[in-house]
């Protein structure tokens, strides 16, 4: 058989595994994560071999989108880790035959300790399914290669089971970008979710002059600042315009008496402007795009709510 021949059939194996699961999502799925949406402690998740490493990785989905989540190895759970399972948690435990020794073990502990569990498993009239509060169906028909043997199917079933739950359950607590973002700091992600308002200088640290100050005055805000501009603010608050470094070389090119000038007369009017719910990725591409080093971040309102500068998205070295 031709090796890409037996890439294809593992392939469609464990994609008939996954599509095969869609049917089975009726009121066990939503009883699941209601449960697990309610749980106040941790969701403590518990599997053996192949399951075991589809369990870390789903509990480590959990913990990154708002619920907390570690993973019990149940052999060392039944020699003294079961001491990190308590009242207010939940474990949730894979196992395809369901009648995996350390897990029926880990089952007796969790009743002796009424720990509610909720199961995947590939057999719902196992020991695991029958002791689960709430038991989701992840059989398969077959596992993929030519014995049968090896967990493949089964645990891709398994590892797709517990993402529907995770995203399911992050939609149901109302897990937001931003909340994404304060788990997700770096790289990539962090990059991507990065936002204006973490970014950019507030209140006092924010420069800003009345239209009527002299030009005297904004220069001493610019330089107070160290930002290279002010914004110059309407008596409303609203944005005005802004006045840059460059704006004041300009200036001087066209002979204008700066002693004499006031911030309304030298400024630029309709600067270009951000929102602080905009991410630091679209405020770098404007920054650069345009070849400015400043964006006044403004409400829907025009108020000036701060000012964000080319140096502040490089020193998150995300860039």
């Amino acid at each position: 058989m031709v090796i890409r021949d037996i890439g294809r059939q593992v392939l469609e194996a464990e994609a008939e595994a996954i599509r095969n699961l869609i049917p089975r999502l009726g009121a066990s799925f939503e009883a699941a994560v209601a449960a697990l949406a309610a749980c106040r402690g941790r969701v403590v998740v518990s599997g053996m071999g192949k399951s075991g490493l589809i369990g870390a990785k789903i509990s480590a989905t959990l913990a990154s989108t708002g619920t907390p989540s570690n993973f019990l190895h149940p052999a060392e759970a039944i020699h003294g880790d079961i001491g990190m399972v308590t009242r207010g948690d939940v474990v949730l435990g894979i196992s395809s035959s369901g009648e995996t020794e350390e897990m029926c073990r880990l089952v007796e502990l969790l009743k002796r300790l009424g720990i509610p569990l909720i199961s995947l498993t590939g057999n719902l009239q196992s020991t695991l399914a029958r002791h689960s509060l709430v038991a989701l169906d992840v059989g398969v028909t077959r596992e993929a290669g030519p014995m049968g043997l090896v967990p493949t199917s089964s645990t891709t079933a398994a590892l797709a089971m517990g993402d529907a739950l995770a995203v399911a359950l992050l939609e149901t607590k109302g897990f937001t970008s931003r909340d994404f973002a304060l788990f997700h700091p770096g790289g990539r992600i962090g990059r991507e979710i990065l936002m204006v308002e973490d970014l950019m200088h507030t209140h006092e640290n924010c420069p800003r002059v009345g239209k009527s100050a002299t030009m005297l005055e904004a220069i001493r805000e610019i330089s107070s600042r160290r930002l290279g501009m002010t914004c110059v603010e309407a008596a409303d608050g609203t944005l005005a315009g802004i006045i840059t470094d460059g704006d004041l070389r300009r200036c001087l090119e066209r002979g204008m008496d700066l002693s004499s000038c006031s911030a309304q007369e030298c400024m630029v009017q309709n600067p270009l402007t951000i929102s602080k719910r905009e991410t630091a990725a679209l405020a770098l591409n404007l920054l650069e795009s345009r070849k400015i080093t400043s964006l006044v971040v403004v409400s829907p309102e025009r108020h000036i709510e701060g000012v964000l500068h080319l140096h502040d998205l490089w020193r998150t070295q995300l860039f």
